[in-house]
């Protein structure tokens, strides 16, 4: 089965995914809490049983984007779960701000093999498995057993559909994977692959570190404001974020890209209005229901639905983020 079919498959009932490009950090310490929560931007503080994650991320002095994080509450750590591209320059970046806090940075990923579980089924298939209903807030996480294993779930997902992550115990993985494939069973469940995932992704239209997130990026211009709290107190590049949002608007933000043709969009390419530059395509592939897309950053003057743009020889137009899923147009 071809990684455009997966994704179709998934869109309509839920996908197994293998992970083996995440990481996670674990930040220990009788200061961990309060130390954290000056460096990312959503409320740390507030987490604990009742709220046992978020989504944020971690700024420069200049409000550019480190890191994207999920916070995982734990009782006796925090974990920040990220792409596993990210995880040395955020530990190096947070790294700088221990000064006399009693905290502690560890890289826990060899201590947690991932799968993931996404797609309008994917509730339904976990369930199955657990043999129990499962309550689970966004980015909340929660201890369960299942297939004779402890396990950690977390509620996210990078394809816009309901999502599980599942943080297992190193070598449980094919085990585990039998046990959800058995229970998906009859349920629409198909493994899937990386390619298929990425597809979803960029239907999505949720950013990735090194192609929509790094140094250069503000919060905003990649639509993180879910990640980032308006009401906590400071954090390293608040202050940039504030005044951005006060006194003015970004002048780029991320955008999808709709294309004619079969192939996908060159991901580096210059987006063009008028012969002029005015952007770049971040990421790209051929989705199975909306053919040849993209993400990329673009002029804000020029980020209206349906703008004319040029890509190379191509013709493009600015599209209505999702592509596909929850919240795409149609649906």
């Amino acid at each position: 089965m071809s990684a455009l079919e997966q994704a179709a498959r998934v869109r309509r009932g839920a996908g197994l995914f293998r992970l083996a490009d995440r990481a996670l950090l674990g930040v220990g310490g009788v200061d961990r809490v309060r130390w954290l929560d000056g460096m990312l931007t959503n409320d740390v503080k507030a987490l604990g049983p009742g709220r046992s994650g978020c989504h944020a991320a971690a700024l420069t002095r200049t409000g550019r984007v480190v890191c994207e994080v999920q916070v995982l509450w734990r009782p006796e750590e925090l974990w920040l779960e990220l792409d596993a591209a990210a995880l040395a320059s955020a530990a190096a970046h947070l790294e700088k701000f221990i000064v006399a806090d009693d905290v502690a940075l560890r890289d826990r990923s060899a201590l947690r093999e991932r799968l993931a579980l996404e797609g309008p089924l994917a509730p339904t298939v976990l369930e199955a498995a657990l043999g129990r209903p499962l309550a689970l807030a966004p980015y909340g996480c929660e201890d369960v057993d299942l297939g004779g294993f402890n396990l950690t779930l977390a509620a996210f997902g990078r394809s816009g559909e309901p999502a599980f992550q599942i943080l297992a115990p190193p070598g449980s993985g094919d085990a585990l994977a039998a046990a959800l494939l058995d229970a998906g069973a009859g349920r629409g469940l198909v493994e899937a692959s990386d390619e298929a995932l990425e597809i979803l992704r960029i239907e999505a239209g949720v950013p990735r570190h090194g192609r929509e997130l790094d140094e250069s990026v503000l919060p905003d211009e990649a639509r993180l404001s879910d990640a980032v709290s308006t009401s906590k107190g400071c954090y390293t590049g608040q202050e940039v974020v504030a005044r951005l949002r006060s006194q003015g608007q970004v002048s780029h933000l991320l955008v999808g890209l709709s294309s004619d043709g079969e192939s996908p969009l060159p991901v580096g390419a210059t987006i063009e209005v008028g012969g002029r530059p005015a952007g770049e395509v971040t990421s790209s592939c051929v989705s199975p229901s909306a053919g040849s897309i993209a993400l990329g950053f673009l002029k804000r003057a020029h980020a209206g639905e349906k703008s004319r743009v040029r890509i190379g020889t191509r013709e493009a137009r600015v599209a209505r983020l999702p592509f596909a899923g929850p919240g795409a147009a149609g649906r």
